[in-house]
C-alpha cells in the first residue's frame, strides 16, 4: 500500500473560510491540483458561487477564490490510502492546524467537504486546539461517490457566500 501526502493549503491573508478535504484523490496527487478528478464537482461549485470554475485554468481558479477570501486545504497531511475512497484510508496523520490557525486568524469558518474530512478532523486536529471559537460544518461531498444531483450539492455549499458578505465575520 502507498504513502500519500497531501498538498500545501492554498490560502491568503485574507481568507476567511477554509474548505477541508480529506486527502487528494489518485487523479488530483497525479495532476498536483485539488479536485482534478474531472467528476468531482467541487470545481463546478466552486464556479457556482465565486465565478473559479473548470472552464479556468487551475491558477485562475486559485486566484479567485484567494480574491475570495476561500483557503482549501486537507484534513489529513498523510496517510496510507490504496485508490481513491475515503473508506480506505489508514495510518492517518493530520496537517498542523495549530500553526495554521495561528497564522491565519481571520479564518473564523471551517467547512468540511463531507464526512471523512470532518471524522479525521476532529479526531485528529480539534483536541489540538485552544478553545477555539471557529464554526465547523460538515457540507456534502463533492466526489462523484457522493452521488445526489449538482443542484443538491450547491444548495448547501452556498452557505459560504454569506460569511464572505458579512464585514464582521
Amino acid at each position: 500500500m502507498s504513502r500519500v501526502e497531501s498538498f500545501p493549503p492554498i490560502v491568503s491573508e485574507k481568507s476567511k473560510v477554509l474548505i477541508l478535504g480529506s486527502m487528494p484523490g489518485e487523479a488530483s496527487l497525479k495532476a498536483g491540483q485539488y479536485y482534478a478528478h474531472p467528476s468531482n464537482a467541487f470545481w463546478r461549485i466552486m464556479g457556482e458561487l465565486f465565478g473559479s470554475g473548470p472552464s479556468l485554468p487551475y491558477a485562475g481558479r486559485v486566484e479567485r477564490l484567494n480574491f475570495a477570501g476561500v483557503a482549501l486545504w486537507d484534513s489529513l497531511q498523510a496517510c496510507i490510502r490504496p485508490g481513491s475512497l475515503d473508506s480506505s484510508i489508514s495510518e492517518e496523520v493530520a496537517n498542523d492546524f495549530p500553526a495554521f490557525f495561528a497564522k491565519y486568524p481571520h479564518t473564523t469558518h471551517v467547512y468540511f467537504n463531507g464526512g471523512k474530512a470532518e471524522t479525521v478532523f476532529r479526531r485528529h486536529a480539534l483536541p489540538s486546539l485552544p478553545n477555539t471559537q471557529r464554526v465547523f460544518t460538515r457540507l456534502p461531498s463533492t466526489s462523484q461517490a457522493h452521488a445526489i444531483p449538482f443542484d443538491a450539492k450547491v444548495q448547501p455549499w452556498s452557505v459560504m457566500r454569506k460569511v464572505l458578505s458579512n464585514p464582521r465575520r
